[in-house]
Order: C-alpha cells, then sequence, then structure tokens
C-alpha cells in the first residue's frame, strides 16, 4: 500500500472549517485580527497540492465565500486567484524553503491581500476598513506554522506520540 493513503476528504473538509471558523462571532475588539482561514488553508493546498487546486478551484471557492458572506461577489474570488496565481508561480521556491521562511511568504501574501482588499473597497465605494485590520496578516503568519503541521499530518496520516 502507498505510503500516501487516499484521504480525498481532508481538502474538502479542512476548507468547511475554514468557512465556518471565519463564520465564528468575534467580540468586536478582536474583530480586525480575524485570519484570513480561507487564505491560508488554500494557500496549504496549492504549495502541497498544486494538481488539485488551481485558479478556478480557488475562483470557485471564492465565489462561494462571497454568497455565504453576503459581501461584494466575486471580492473573495479575485483575492484568492490573486493568492493562488502568485502562490503557484514561486511554489517550487516556497515549498523547500524551511517552515520560518515560509510564514514570512504567507505573511506577505496575506498583507498582499489586504491591499487587494483595501482597493476593492475603495473601488466600490464602501468605507475603508480601519488600521486595526492591518494586524491580521501578521496573526495569519504566526498560524501557519501549526496550520501547516496539522494539515500535512492529516493528510499524509501521520500520528503523534
Amino acid at each position: 500500500m502507498s505510503r500516501l493513503r487516499n484521504k480525498g476528504w481532508v481538502l474538502p473538509a479542512s476548507l468547511v472549517l475554514a468557512l465556518l471558523f471565519t463564520l465564528l462571532p468575534l467580540p468586536q475588539l478582536l474583530q480586525p485580527l480575524r485570519p484570513y482561514w480561507l487564505a491560508l488553508v488554500l494557500a496549504y493546498w496549492v504549495i502541497e497540492t498544486p494538481d488539485r487546486v488551481g485558479l478556478g478551484f480557488a475562483f470557485c471557492i471564492g465565489l462561494f465565500a462571497d454568497v455565504m458572506f453576503g459581501g461584494i461577489l466575486g471580492e473573495q474570488a479575485l483575492r484568492l486567484v490573486v493568492l493562488t496565481f502568485i502562490l503557484q508561480r514561486f511554489r517550487a521556491r516556497i515549498r523547500f524553503f524551511p517552515l520560518s521562511q515560509q510564514a514570512l511568504a504567507i505573511g506577505g501574501l496575506l498583507f498582499n491581500d489586504r491591499i487587494i482588499d483595501a482597493a476593492i473597497h475603495l473601488l466600490a465605494g464602501e468605507p475603508m476598513l480601519p488600521w486595526s485590520y492591518w494586524w491580521a496578516p501578521l496573526l495569519g503568519m504566526a498560524l501557519w506554522l501549526p496550520l501547516y503541521v496539522m494539515l500535512d499530518s492529516v493528510r499524509l496520516g501521520k500520528r503523534g506520540r
């Protein structure tokens, strides 16, 4: 039997959990610190299984999230496609970085995502997000290591001892 068992349920389950974490209510004070869970989980899958997760997949997940959260239709789709495109372009380098350097790259991508989000809000004539929302990419960067290790262990079937 192959070392990599067929665990096709891990990808959809992780995306559903990311969507649910995004829906969890937070106190108003912590709301700006909410990491972009969907982008973090999608980034893991783009890096580890690029044959299963690509631009079309990111676009569909983004549209689903837009409908689910009631935001501007296409906003999250655009943000996730840009993130996926950059990750696909630099996947060969990022994949072999140590996890600490991967976290820095993911932090940069999440910061880029905030810039795209701010531009979309500006173009749509919506009020700009407060400055405190710029802290979320740092939290996402800090969460990359535990998220990566957890998803990797579930995907590969490793058990902690």
